[in-house]
């Protein structure tokens, strides 16, 4: 007996060393093969900012940005949404201004926490020169290569427009770009900045200077740290400008004197559009003016804002400038030329004494509102979380901590006690639920430019949605004129309608003072690059009436509580009545 107990002991205790020993060589493994996915990333040299610390992430986690809660828990809507989530139900009102039904979304977004996955800035490293001489710029970049420039980023040459895209930026993408645009030459830098412009810079550089590959096309060299790349592109106009618009901006009364208004003219028999257009692209001017046989180049300015257009009949006898009713009335044409009287951003050169939010529920036009205080105050805006598409397209404050205060106002989706009273003030920007319900929507489906499909849109992930982001909608609202310390509201649709009035007091609650030709501007590059094409028109009502029972309820207590704090009430475009 004493032997067989010996034996079952050795036997145990050889079993116990082994499961140590698998155990070990698991968590080697599964370490290693962690070291080798993943891989910490210094960025040096960049731009006006300090260097960054970032991690790489697989590919399945790329362009994390707002994360739906949903999709970070059960995909049914929890308890604390609202009760009896299975149907629609009206909300009880047994509360003044915080009723029980809207309880704070902030369990699931605390999820949402930023994250310091950059992805987009690995492979930062410069390319190998050893043995570099000059990096292929083969027939497919159909320009002219002119050679490697240096260039002063505080006072560009190639300034004419300016394009980010840190994931896929290629030669040809930035020719096409510059092409259509008019312009006569389009400069690369830093694997992923595009730049146009009509004339060369001034101080060529050494050709190995020009050493980052392009994001998006591997073996092609888009410039370096303060190098362009520049390629001529005169080859690629002719095609391109079958594509190019010239959008009429309207009739309008000239101003007194056109010479002093406008910085160039041209005066020509038989002067048609197409040649003024031409003629003010090529002097990198955003407006062409047409009077009779005149024409003038420039921008919106203080003297001719576009604000107040005219009866188009006025300028029926444009043609000619004593019957354009004796010459008082010009028409006004958009070239492809972007104004760049705002497009210098950056972050600022000293942390900010206020912290300050830029607050929405999804969906409410929070990047849009980032795009005009950017260009309107020319420093960067901060985010509460990473998104990668937009600091691909140019939002480079997505990727700064957003403690950092070196941008002039941080975004937030956030609500609720703790999350709002660590800001010092905010602007809290408020659209119709129904607009914002089918954006976010149209976003979590098919991203920032795309559209939900039919299927989509009349599968249980509509009702669902709406049964769970309704009382967000609302809630939102709520606690930040609860909790806020100070506040700027702000309602999409009025920002919309009056842009410069709206914007110049946002401005002035970040404490920025700005000119009257930079609003101008702004207003001139209004749309962004978030801009969905177009409203594509379903054919059906997404909206049931039970829906828009519970939702006409929230938009009616959300004003209730606006008015209580001596705010504007909700644009009455929404109100139910």
């Amino acid at each position: 007996m004493a032997k067989a107990f010996f034996r079952l002991q050795k036997f145990l205790r050889r079993t116990q060393f082994l499961l140590f020993f698998l155990t070990a060589a698991y968590l080697m493994a599964g370490s290693l093969l962690l070291l080798q996915r993943t891989r910490l990333v210094i960025q040096q040299g960049s731009r006006g900012t300090s260097a960054h610390q970032a991690l790489l992430v697989p590919d399945g986690m790329a362009g994390v940005g707002i994360v739906d809660p949903r999709m970070l828990q059960n995909p049914r809507p929890g308890p604390r949404l609202l009760v009896g989530m299975d149907t629609l139900q009206e909300p009880a009102l047994d509360q003044q201004h915080s009723p029980r039904w809207l309880v704070s979304r902030n369990s699931e977004l605390r999820q949402l926490r930023r994250r310091w996955f950059h992805r987009f800035i690995s492979d930062q490293e410069p390319l190998q020169t050893a043995g570099f001489k000059v990096m292929k710029h083969t027939t497919e970049h159909k320009g002219t290569y002119m050679g490697c420039f240096s260039e002063d980023s505080r006072e560009r040459t190639l300034k004419g427009a300016v394009f980010y895209d840190l994931r896929k930026m290629t030669v040809s993408h930035c020719q096409e770009a510059c092409a259509e645009r008019a312009y006569t030459y389009a400069g690369l830098a830093y694997g992923a900045e595009c730049y146009c412009g009509n004339k060369l810079p001034a101080t060529a550089s050494k050709p190995e200077e020009c050493n980052s590959e392009c994001k998006g096309e591997k073996g092609s060299v888009c410039g370096g740290v303060n190098r362009l790349s520049v390629y001529r592109v005169e080859e690629l106009r002719a095609g391109a400008r079958r594509r190019r618009n010239v959008i009429y901006r309207g009739c309008f009364r000239a101003p007194e004197n056109l010479t002093d208004t406008f910085p160039a003219s041209l005066i020509q028999p038989n002067l048609t559009v197409e040649m003024c257009s031409e003629y003010c692209s090529k002097k990198e001017f955003p407006l062409a003016v047409l009077r009779g046989r005149e024409c003038y180049c420039g921008y919106p300015t203080g003297r001719f804002p576009l604000h107040d257009s005219a009866d188009g009949q006025l300028c029926a006898g444009a043609q000619d400038a004593s019957s354009a009713a004796q010459g008082k009335y010009c028409r006004v044409y958009q070239t492809p030329v972007q104004d760049t009287r705002c497009t210098d951003r950056k972050f600022l050169t000293t942390k900010s004494k206020g912290f300050v939010a830029l607050s929405s529920f999804p969906g409410a036009g929070n990047t849009w509102a980032r795009h005009l205080i950017e260009h309107a105050t020319g420093y960067y805006t901060g985010s509460y979380y990473f998104d990668g598409a937009l600091y691909n397209k140019g939002f480079k404050g997505e990727k700064d901590h957003w403690r950092s205060r070196r941008t002039i106002c941080v975004k937030t989706h956030e609500s609720g006690k703790t999350e709002i009273e660590m800001f010092d003030s905010a602007i809290l920007l408020i659209r119709n639920p129904y607009k914002s319900l089918v954006a976010e929507f149209n976003r979590k489906y098919a991203g920032h430019l795309g559209y939900a499909t039919d299927r989509t849109w009349k599968s249980k992930e509509w009702p669902d949605f709406v049964n769970s982001y309704a009382s967000w909608w609302a809630s939102h609202v709520l606690d930040w004129l609860k909790y806020g310390k100070r506040l700027l509201i702000v309602h999409y649709e009025d920002l919309k309608q009056s842009l410069i009035p709206k914007l110049r007091e946002m401005v002035e609650f970040l404490n920025i003072t700005v000119t009257e030709d930079r609003l101008l501007c702004v207003e001139n590059n209004r749309d962004g690059n978030f801009k969905r094409s177009g409203a594509k028109q379903k054919d059906f009502e997404p909206f049931t009436q039970e829906m828009k029972d519970l939702i006409n309820r929230y938009i009616l207590t959300v004003d209730e509580a606006l008015r209580g704090r001596n705010f504007t009430g909700l644009p009455r475009e929404y109100v139910p009545r």
